[in-house]
């Protein structure tokens, strides 16, 4: 079992603008601190036989130019690959537009690592979704990422997880669903809206990951 509190409130949340192949683009971004060196995180974060212990089965050129495929979820390319502190990917999913991912570490000097991932996306895209699904879609993908930062964190750790089940167990979804209520927090600071709003988006997206 997890603390799921103490998961949730571990990472810090927030959205931004970012720009996005030369345009403008809207963010996310978690971080974390994780009790583990830099570059056991970097080798949980690339070697492809460990991110199939904890995020998927990953394939593809493992090099900056090259191109990956997480089974059964997005692929891309690799932009930027500086061991071990950063990575920065294409991010597609179906037939969508391009997004953007980067995974930026850095040592705290005291065996402790820092962990950012940005999810970077066209502001076109990201307005039209808020426009017809209001802020709770933004919530559904950072609920997601959610779960990867927790899975990395449980692998870090020692644990056991299988990740293509682990995200239905009743705690996976417990703790998705509590993050969902902590996004709503960073949306309404970064785009305001009243509370009534907030909670709409919240359950829009907590229907994702109700057990």
């Amino acid at each position: 079992m997890i603390d799921i509190v103490q998961q949730v409130n571990a990472t810090h949340r927030e959205l931004g603008e970012t720009p996005v192949a030369g345009g403008a683009g809207r963010s996310l971004l978690l971080r974390r601190v994780y009790d583990a060196a830099i570059e056991d995180v970097w080798d949980a974060c690339t070697d492809p036989a460990r991110l199939a212990r904890w995020f998927g089965e990953v394939g593809g050129d493992f090099r900056e130019g090259g191109a990956f495929q997480v089974k059964d979820n997005a692929g891309g390319e690799i932009l930027r690959c500086e061991q071990p502190r950063l990575l920065k990917v294409t991010w597609v999913l179906g037939e969508s537009m391009k997004t953007e991912v980067e995974v930026r570490l850095a040592s705290t000097g005291d065996g402790l690592t820092t962990f950012e991932l940005e999810h970077s996306s066209p502001a076109e895209i990201v307005d039209a979704l808020v426009k017809e699904y209001g802020p709770g879609g933004t919530i559904g993908i950072g609920g997601g990422w959610d779960l990867t930062v927790l899975g990395l964190d449980l692998h870090l750790r020692g644990a056991a997880i299988d990740p293509a089940t682990w995200e239905d167990t009743a705690e996976a979804k417990d703790y998705a669903t509590r993050s969902c209520h902590a996004w709503g927090a960073a949306i309404q600071k970064a785009w305001g809206g009243t509370d009534e709003e907030i909670a709409a988006a919240v359950a829009f997206g907590v229907q994702h990951y109700a057990p």
